[in-house]
């Protein structure tokens, strides 16, 4: 009866011991007493990256000397002071002050209890290191105020090596024409190495939103522009996005350049929103407007010449001006060229070519193609093309019965010579006698 009893009591007097033996196990993770043991303490990792306490940094391999942060809390019931960080980082990855050093880092002041602090340590970072997530582990010394001796507490991290984001802008054709409405294609490129997310890009009115004393960067208030804001999405690393606008530009900008200042907004690679300006210049042309009007046929001295005008309707004068002419569909006349120079926006500009055949003359009508080729104020080169139809007559020198033009236009001409000379003479005689 008694080993009854006994049994049943010999076994709860063991129990403590077992239990006491499993939490150890769970504890310590297997290790005994391995400096790695994770335990209850005094102080608890928050986060660790590249950059200072207000900023996350974008990094790539080969940057140096660059702030590396760990962020710590103080869990604790008393103030800890005295705090010094040691870093591990994996093979890639050194002291700033030289490959074989110890990275070091000291807190700048104590930590209260429940207060955060951190640690910044200056890393640099091999050529050959990769753009993905590392492990890392910082031990931290402390000690508790109104208590001596020193404390230490390991934790273990990830981090990442993001790349950089480089965000360009360029317009894809620079040049605006005034009086005009251009449609402007913009590019945005990231020319880095980490991607970008949910890029928003707007248009700017800069010089209303600056005080009336600072002088303004951009003229863009004075144009008139359809849309402002455009959503691209990500950008991967080497990718270019467009955003599309139409533009008006007043005369009064002609000879300008257009600055339109870019405001562009993103996720980088840590999540963080961030806000750039970029401005894409654009150089505003006068236009040049040119039309053809009363393309005949007329006769002079016996030979057949085509005439025209050519009326330039812009704010530009059209530059080294050239008239060519030449057939279209079963016409035979000849291809001609005349120069013309400057097309003045002033006044209408006569061109006259001579009609000569590419074989025996054909009479009646002919399809024709002007064009006119001319540079603008940057000297590139435009072609301005009018087709017509004119009606080519035989010559009246052919007509051996007719009369000699010739000796009818002389005497007209020594006529009004004479006459001019008269007339001349009588009014500075008029001139002389009142004198």
């Amino acid at each position: 009866m008694n080993l009854k009893f006994l049994l049943p009591l010999f076994v709860i007097g063991l129990l403590p011991f077992v239990f006491d033996l499993s939490y150890a196990q769970i504890t310590s993770g297997g290790f005994g007493n391995s400096p790695f043991e994770r335990d209850f303490g005094d102080v608890k990792f928050l986060d660790a990256y590249f950059g200072l306490i207000d900023e996350k940094f974008e990094i790539s391999s080969g940057d140096h000397n660059t702030p590396f942060t760990v962020v710590m809390a103080n869990v604790g019931t008393q103030d800890i002071t005295g705090i010094r960080g040691q870093l591990s980082l994996p093979l890639g990855f050194s002291s700033s002050d030289g490959s074989s050093s110890v990275i070091y880092a000291d807190a700048d002041s104590n930590s209260i209890a429940g207060d955060n602090f951190h640690l910044t340590f200056f890393v640099d970072i091999d050529d050959d290191v990769g753009i993905q997530q590392y492990p890392g582990t910082v031990k931290v010394d402390y000690s508790r105020l109104r208590e001596s001796g020193v404390r230490t507490a390991f934790e273990d991290f990830n981090f990442k090596v993001t790349g950089e984001s480089v965000i360009n802008v360029r317009a894809l054709n620079p040049f605006l024409t005034s009086l005009k409405q251009n449609h402007v294609t913009i590019e945005i490129s990231n020319d880095g190495t980490a991607p970008v997310s949910s890029v928003d890009v707007g248009l700017q009115n800069t010089q209303s939103e600056r005080a009336s004393t600072t002088q303004s960067v951009t003229n863009v208030e004075n144009v008139v522009i359809l849309n402002t804001d455009w959503q691209v999405g990500e950008i991967e690393p080497g990718e270019k996005k467009f955003i599309e606008l139409d533009v008006y530009v007043p005369e009064s900008l002609k000879g300008d350049t257009l600055r339109a200042p870019i405001e562009i907004t993103y996720f980088n690679a840590h999540g963080d929103k961030h806000t750039i300006s970029r401005i894409a210049d654009f150089f505003v042309q006068g236009l040049i407007d040119l039309s053809i009007y009363n393309v005949d046929v007329i006769e002079l001295s016996g030979t057949q010449m085509i005439i025209g005008e050519i009326i330039n309707e812009g704010n530009q004068d059209a530059l080294f001006g050239f008239v060519t002419v030449e057939s279209v569909g079963n016409s035979n006349i000849k291809k001609t060229i005349q120069f013309i120079d400057e097309i003045e926006t002033d006044s209408p500009v006569p061109f006259n070519v001579p009609i000569e055949f590419d074989g025996e003359p054909q009479y009646g009508e002919h399809d024709i193609k002007i064009t006119t080729r001319y540079k603008d104020d940057v000297r590139d080169e435009h072609f301005f093309i009018y087709e017509t139809t004119i009606f080519v007559k035989e010559s009246s020198s052919d007509d051996e019965d007719g009369p000699d033009s010739t000796l009818i236009i002389i005497p007209i001409i020594i006529a009004i010579g004479a006459g001019i000379y008269i007339i001349r003479r009588r009014k500075n005689a008029a001139i002389k006698a009142s004198n």
